[in-house]
């Protein structure tokens, strides 16, 4: 028999990521609020066959049980979480939005119709791909372009297209044939179960480009009412566009700060959420001063949620239990003894292999270093870091991250080298060979 603590919340957690767990432990006051529950699989390895509606009906059996008792569910994963999440909490009567609307905002050829709706000043030109037609079915003027597909995750398979012979190439690429086949073969389902969308998940997009400063405004709505988490700026390598840092706070001006947000607030109310956390990636173009919406998402973004705790005193998975379970979200600002925080995503950009991964030890020595760092290791020894088409961003491969704070913005560089020269060095050269470039599309600008 469970015993429940009087005040604790309980959470069921679809499809929990390896965020969630470190950044759960990371933050040991939530522990006396939640008693959070995860299931299995876990976000990072569902089958592509998975039966995801077997899962989401088992799943609310156990919600509709007096015996379990969940106050809400919550999940941070982009694909399947947050659809299942959603789908669970209104068959149970929960606080959360319902499928159909994550999907919509999951969807980005869907989600770009209400964006042109609600913030056409910031929506750039798309189109969409249909990779069974010739040529994608796209007129050559719509070139140069970047292409992503309508589920993606991450920077997975987005790449500037130069013209119908590199989408061509794009399309018949053997990462982007894998998709297709596999990857989006639960999208799909979900889908066609929730939504009457004509466009499916075995499609691309189309987008114009984009230039300037790239941040990311995470945010919660609690019924239909938006609030801000923060603005974090995107630091991305001059040649590939790999992410090589994350900080907060953004040091945009005020202004374009507020802009950004005022476009956040409309596109998610757009969208038809509720009751959830948000991210939206934007663009400040410099030259016209123009705000332009990159990708939404209808979820939290992990990475990102001990950065607040360091500089405003509340933690990002503080804000989405509060959320999931009805609660006022406990949004503070500068209370948290860092004026800055930064998230270092440690990349290779050739092939490599990794000689020794991280030990919990070694981890642990880079964490004491700075107080309040995290350390995520994601190699193991032994491990080709190749295939960076099919892992993330086709110029890089991730093998770990780095979470710290410091005093100022300032600070941060000489904070995070202690911590990030502790990583597991790859070996000296690149063994597995050279890098595939049959049929590889057109680096990413």
């Amino acid at each position: 028999m469970r015993v429940m603590v009087r005040g604790m919340k309980r959470v069921l957690m679809p499809f929990p990521t390896t965020w969630d767990a470190r950044q759960l432990a990371a933050c040991p006051r939530l522990a006396e609020r939640y008693e959070v529950v995860f299931t299995e699989p876990t976000a990072e390895d569902w089958p592509a066959a998975f039966d995801i509606l077997g899962f989401i009906e088992a799943q609310a059996a156990r919600l509709a049980d007096p015996a379990e008792h969940f106050d809400g569910v919550f999940s941070s994963s982009d694909y399947p979480g947050a659809t299942v999440a959603a789908a669970l909490a209104t068959a149970a009567g929960l606080p959360g939005s319902r499928p159909e609307a994550v999907l919509r905002a999951s969807h980005k050829w869907a989600s770009r119709v209400v964006q042109r709706q609600v913030a056409p000043e910031a929506t750039p030109d798309f189109h969409l791909v249909d990779p069974t037609a010739p040529g994608g079915g796209l007129d050559p003027g719509v070139f140069p372009c970047f292409v992503k597909p309508v589920k993606g995750a991450f920077s997975l398979l987005a790449l500037k297209v130069g013209g119908p012979g590199e989408l061509r190439d794009y399309l018949s690429h053997p990462a982007a044939v894998g998709y297709l086949e596999d990857y989006v073969r639960v999208f799909n389902t979900l889908v066609r179960h929730y939504t009457d969308f004509e466009v499916d998940g075995s499609h691309f997009i189309a987008e114009g480009l984009l230039r300037g400063r790239q941040v990311t405004v995470e945010g919660c709505l609690v019924g239909d009412r938006p609030h801000t988490l923060g603005v974090v700026d995107s630091v991305t390598h001059p040649d590939t566009g790999s992410f090589v840092r994350f900080d907060y706070p953004s040091s945009l001006p005020d202004d374009v700060q507020r802009r950004m947000i005022a476009v956040t607030d409309r596109v998610f109310t757009g969208l038809g959420l509720r009751d959830t956390l948000y991210n939206v990636e934007l663009m400040h173009d410099p030259d016209s001063d123009g705000v332009f919406v990159l990708e939404v998402n209808p979820r939290m973004c992990g990475q990102f949620a001990d950065l607040y705790e360091k500089v405003d005193g509340v933690h990002g998975h503080e804000v989405a239990l509060a959320v999931a379970t009805g609660q006022p979200p406990p949004l503070r600002r500068g209370e948290g003894g860092c004026g800055a925080a930064s998230s270092f995503p440690l990349r290779v950009y050739h092939p490599m292999r990794v000689e020794h991964a991280p030990s919990p030890e070694d981890i642990q020595a880079a964490e004491d270093l700075v107080p309040g760092t995290l350390v995520w290791s994601e190699c193991e020894t032994g491990q080709a870091l190749e295939d960076f088409r099919a892992v993330e961003d086709g110029h890089s491969c991730r093998y770990a991250i780095v979470n710290l704070g410091a005093e100022t913005a300032a600070d941060m560089a000489l904070s995070g080298r202690p911590a990030c020269r502790l990583r597991s060095p790859p070996a000296r050269g690149p063994r597995p060979g050279p890098r595939r470039r049959a049929g590889r599309p057109p680096p990413r600008t």
